[in-house]
């Protein structure tokens, strides 16, 4: 079977690039006209555009790569069906999964490498993106600036703690002005202050710290304790998650939290910081789910792709790309009310997010075991 796992690769692997480089450069055009006068208006030069996409190209890799691979595998199914090769390999007691194979295992590679760059680069690329977009602006904050948050206040540990921080570095993760209020495991308030705090072996270690507890009782004094540098290993919020809560308080509508891309990664340790639940919860388990979800539209085409592009007979391969354009439509319609209806809390973020790929992916599967 090797002979003809290698043969159906290579069937498949220069559709495949074709595809790929032609539906990026289609991408790319699309939104190069789009952008253009917004890109202008910001005094963006050429080399400066040229930089632009060649940063947003992560980004375009992870939206054309499934229409890429449906319409390529649709393209040589057809057009080995057409020569009555795909008869001649069942004929030989070959079932049609089998053939399908190596196709799979290109999906789920596809699959793994789409969620790596979704996870990896993408997030990264969009906010580099935005700092093209800036860089000609007269009001736009300096680089030193950019890299502190001010003022920033956040709950966590299901309301166990309460933190105000003045200023928080982005990069090495100093924090200054740092006040937090919490109560010990015997229910005793306990205030904060230090003038500074590192993130150091996995734990805050702060600076110039004053604790006060407040003991319960009318007749408890406040105690006042002071130390030049003080470890709080019940303190169990990360800078990562730290940094997560910053970057969705930047976030007003749902709008803005699609395109600031996050990562898997910076939701978690946003919904980590608030177990009970936050006004963006549906919105941004939706968002968990479907970033989850959506890497794996490469395996679920390879199952639409079966039935459509295998079945016996002499058709035009044209018909390989008339379907796929309605596959892509039909789907990309789906995907977008499901989410839309699990951001707004009309049904559970997990079932917005996985079922277009379910109800695809069943339906390639029982569609190809009825094929003749």
């Amino acid at each position: 079977m090797r002979l003809l796992d290698r043969y159906l690769l290579r069937e498949l692997l220069a559709p495949l690039a074709y595809c790929l480089a032609g539906f990026l450069i289609f991408w790319m055009a699309f939104d190069i006209l789009d952008e253009l006068g917004a890109l202008q208006k910001l005094q963006l030069r050429f080399h400066d555009v040229l930089e632009y996409y060649v940063v947003k190209t992560p980004e375009f890799l992870v939206t054309v790569t499934p229409i890429a691979l449906l319409l390529a595998l649709l393209y040589t199914l057809t057009n080995l069906a057409r020569h009555n090769e795909v008869t001649a390999i069942r004929a030989a007691g070959v079932s049609l999964f089998r053939i399908a194979l190596p196709y799979l295992l290109v999906g789920l590679g596809l699959s793994l490498a789409v969620f790596a760059v979704n996870e990896l680069w993408v997030p990264r690329s969009h906010e580099r993106a935005q700092e093209i977009r800036d860089r000609y602006q007269a009001n736009r904050p300096s680089a030193a600036r950019k890299e502190w948050a001010q003022n920033l206040g956040f709950v966590s540990g299901g309301g166990a703690r309460n933190w105000l921080i003045q200023s928080f570095h982005l990069k090495t993760y100093d924090m200054f002005g740092a006040h937090v209020e919490w109560r010990s495991t015997d229910g005793v308030p306990h205030v904060l202050n230090a003038d500074r705090a590192r993130w150091i072996t996995n734990s805050w270690v702060f600076t110039n710290v004053s604790i006060t507890i407040n003991p319960a009782g009318v007749d408890g004094l406040p105690v006042s304790l002071h130390h030049s540098t003080l470890v709080v290993p019940e303190f169990t919020e990360t800078p990562a998650q730290i940094r997560s809560e910053i970057k969705m308080n930047r976030l007003d509508s749902m709008k803005e939290v699609i395109k600031a891309q996050l990562s898997v990664r910076e939701i978690l340790d946003y919904l980590r910081l608030h177990p009970d639940g936050t006004s963006k919860q549906s919105k941004l388990e939706t968002m968990l789910h479907g970033r989850l979800a959506s890497p794996w539209t490469c395996l679920v085409v390879v199952l639409i792709a079966l039935p459509f592009g295998a079945a016996s007979g002499r058709r035009n391969v044209f018909a390989g790309v008339a379907s796929s354009i309605v596959i892509c439509f039909v789907y990309f319609v789906l995907s977008h009310t499901a989410l839309a209806l699990g951001s707004y809390g009309y049904v559970a973020g997990w079932l917005a997010a996985w079922s277009p790929n379910t109800l695809f992916g069943t339906a390639g599967i029982v569609m190809t075991l009825r094929v003749r």
